[in-house]
């Protein structure tokens, strides 16, 4: 039973991740247009970097297989080129007209954050069977 535990807390921490890179790429789209943050830049495209993490359960100190989730190892700034746009009445305009953009892509967020979406739906399914899984075998054992 502690294993399927472990699985529980696997798609727990999945759940976590993805909602982490659902507002990472809300935040992405929201500023999309920010010409000027508080660096005097425009804003930057965040991205969300992931790595395994061992899951801790009772079988695990037996010495028994453990499960691994996932955490957000970092949100780094996406170090690309900025967008250029001839726009020479906006403010932040260079001498030659030019305003520098941030480096997003409101499509490809998009995709993200749909990605992210069905990922934390799947988990939540994944997490959904095991407790049907549990309470089956409850009802066995009586």
């Amino acid at each position: 039973m502690s294993s399927l535990s472990g699985a529980i807390t696997a798609a727990a921490t999945a759940l976590a991740v993805e909602r982490t890179r659902i507002e990472v790429a809300v935040s992405n789209i929201a500023n999309a247009e920010s010409t000027r943050g508080p660096d005097g830049q425009p804003y930057r495209r965040r991205d969300v970097v992931l790595a395994s993490e061992p899951v801790g359960t009772f079988d695990a100190a037996l010495g028994e297989a453990r499960a691994t989730g996932v955490k957000v190892a970092a949100i780094v700034e996406d170090q690309g080129s900025f967008r250029r746009r001839y726009e020479p009445s906006h403010p932040d305009a260079d001498a030659d007209g030019f305003v520098s953009l941030p480096n997003v892509d409101t499509p490809q967020e998009m995709v993200d954050m749909l990605g992210a979406a069905r990922a934390y739906q799947a988990n939540l399914a994944a997490i959904g069977l095991i407790r049907e899984l549990v309470t089956k075998a409850l009802e066995l054992g009586r």
